[in-house]
């Protein structure tokens, strides 16, 4: 069975693993990124740790994972804010160079879109969206195993897609975009507005308020679940997926807003793409996982 190697590069940590053609994790280091040490450091570092796992030398590829936009064809990082100097640096061809296999580089939401699309919840789809509502809203469309990552390594940049444009400007993202109105980052801010700063930490409180029927938490909720439901509904008129995979933080508290937005959701498409269904992410791990899938993907036989 072929094996190949997983890498998850985030600003705080970085993670290397061994997984085979079936998904399972057979190996998994970590250390610290350490990014104020430079590039080259960090670089030497997922190489030795790289080297570190058992039976590296037999891997038919290595896939890595990286927050941000990316220019996959050349494997660099289109923007790089949070490993500052890794813009534009090739990454991928350095680590190819080194080890002599083929490597791959991609969005850490796509890549955990692609863990899920071959070995989670859209496992035997053709056309699988993945979509992380967490801290902020991510996605990636997965089709026929492959991750489309567009023109300019944007595809799936939902965040920004509007669902309403008479709300308030909140950041540099588009008035009403979505990530501003039903993030978990959100969710926090309606709650404190609604309920003080004390009362709210997280989406989590608000959830347990609506819980208990809080009206003004189930308020939030319903507007969360339209404000899903219409990006939903924008990303099914373009893709027409079978299968959106959602996973993030948020979907903790999926029992007080998701039927709620499925509701929504297909009362805005039209009655021929009824058949599309939501699956919630299986993987406990799809990020490094579908960090290795990628040479599974893209390497030819």
């Amino acid at each position: 069975m072929k094996t190949y190697i997983g890498v998850d590069l985030g600003g705080t940590n970085v993670r290397v693993a061994k997984v085979d053609e079936t998904g399972a994790i057979l190996q998994i280091v970590k250390e610290p990124t350490e990014i104020g040490k430079g590039v080259e450091q960090v670089v030497s570092k997922i190489i030795s740790m790289i080297e570190r796992i058992e039976g590296y030398e037999a891997v038919a590829g290595i896939g890595m994972g990286v927050p941000g936009p990316v220019d996959t064809k050349n494997g660099k990082m289109i923007l790089a804010t949070n490993l500052p100097g890794f813009e534009g640096y090739p990454i991928a061809s350095r680590i190819e160079e080194h080890f002599h296999v083929p490597t791959f580089l991609d969005n850490d939401v796509n890549v955990a879109g692609m863990g899920e699309a071959l070995q989670g919840a859209g496992k035997g789809k053709d056309i699988v969206y993945y979509v992380t509502i967490s801290t902020g809203i991510g996605g990636a469309l997965v089709v026929n195993q492959k991750v489309i990552a567009g023109r300019n390594g944007h595809a799936g940049e939902i965040a920004n897609l509007i669902i309403d444009r008479n709300r308030e400007k909140v950041n540099y993202l588009n008035v009403g975009a979505v990530e501003n109105e039903a993030s978990g980052t959100a969710i926090t801010r309606k709650g404190k507005a609604a309920f003080g700063e004390d009362a709210v930490q997280h989406a989590g409180d608000v959830f347990d308020l609506a819980r208990k029927g809080n009206a003004k938490a189930l308020e939030i909720c319903d507007a969360v679940a339209y404000d899903l439901a219409v990006m939903f509904s924008q990303i099914a008129h373009v893709v027409d997926p079978e299968v959106f995979v959602v996973g993030g933080g948020v979907m903790k508290g999926k029992d007080v807003f998701f039927d709620k937005m499925e509701n929504y959701f297909r009362n805005m498409i039209h009655k021929g793409m009824q058949t599309v269904v939501f699956m919630e992410a299986e993987l406990d791990e799809p990020g490094i996982i579908g960090a290795a899938m990628l040479p599974m993907a893209y390497v030819k036989e």
